[in-house]
């Protein structure tokens, strides 16, 4: 049986690349930490570490031992929080982790349909990146997190060791976004190649980074006229002329004065939005509600708030 203490040493080990800095924060000497790892093989019967110039590192199964180790840590955090509920009589509450975007066009219809039919539950809105808001859902500390990525794989995967599980909601295509007077104005569509002489506002570095790759893709380097991390703002600055934005469609403003938008013609990056939720022992019914409200709400959108 491999003991979940020396787990935890390795993991610190990971963490801090080496048996002293291991040692100082775990408040154990170094030769301590040296024989829990030495005890740790024995048990597994293979390596865990190796040193190098660089220090500590993990070998394969030093890496398989300290993921279980993170989701083994992740189930116990639940399982507290779920008997400290059992334990303690208290209001029903839901916390949830939301992209901004997402927060505000997805979730306030969802929340307000969910609260008329659980007026008794307590909501918390937490406003998060996916690289942040997703570890919040492992350690228990979130629900639900409205989240969202680009291209590629999601950022959950079936069977993986995240204790999470992946459920997409929609597709979230691009738009380039330009001013009133623009001689684009009126197409239905554009490709990047038709941009090339543009100058660009970014409301997400994201997107930025990958608008420079598929620019490169097109044969030409980005003239950008601002970087931001506010969709809102980016698109404010469309409207007043200093350039064009690249906007996942769920962030277009519904203030159309001044802007027009083409949908972007392939090649080019999508979002694909989705809720990351702990795989559970135990069925919760509110949260079960709360994504069949999410659901029901996306499929209800109505269609871009710009006037194309």
């Amino acid at each position: 049986m491999i003991d979940a203490r020396r787990l935890q040493v390795l993991t610190e080990v990971s963490r801090q690349g080496s048996f002293n800095r291991a040692a100082a924060q775990l408040r154990l000497t170094p030769s301590a930490v040296s024989q829990q790892i030495s005890a740790l093989e024995r048990t597994v019967g293979t390596p865990v570490v190796r040193r190098s110039t660089r220090g500590v590192e993990l070998t394969e199964a030093g890496l398989v031992l300290v993921e279980t180790a993170e989701a083994i840590t992740a189930e116990l955090l639940c399982a507290e929080q779920e008997i400290a509920k059992l334990a303690v009589a208290r209001t029903e509450r839901l916390t949830v982790t939301t992209f901004t975007s997402g927060g505000q066009r997805l979730l306030p219809p969802a929340l307000t349909r969910f609260a008329a039919e659980h007026p008794g539950v307590e909501l918390t809105v937490i406003e998060s990146e996916p690289e942040e808001s997703l570890p919040m859902v492992r350690a228990g500390q979130a629900d639900l997190a409205l989240a969202y990525h680009f291209d590629g794989p999601p950022p959950v995967r079936p069977g993986d060791r995240s204790g999470l599980t992946w459920t997409p909601l929609m597709d979230d295509p691009m738009w380039i976004v330009l001013p009133s007077g623009h001689r684009f104005v009126g197409r239905t569509s554009l490709t990047l190649a038709e941009l090339a002489a543009e100058r660009w506002v970014h409301g997400c570095l994201s997107v930025g980074e990958m608008l420079g790759h598929y620019a490169a893709m097109a044969g030409y380097l980005v003239r950008t006229a601002c970087r931001s991390t506010d969709y809102q703002f980016a698109q404010s600055l469309v409207r007043a002329g200093i350039g064009i934005s690249l906007i996942p469609e769920v962030a277009l403003t519904a203030d159309s004065t001044g802007l027009s938008a083409a949908r972007l013609e392939p090649p080019g990056p999508c979002r694909f939005i989705g809720v990351a939720t702990a795989r559970r022992r135990r069925p919760n019914p509110l949260l079960d509600d709360l994504m069949r409200v999410l659901d029901e709400t996306v499929r209800a959108l109505p269609a871009t708030p710009l006037t194309i």
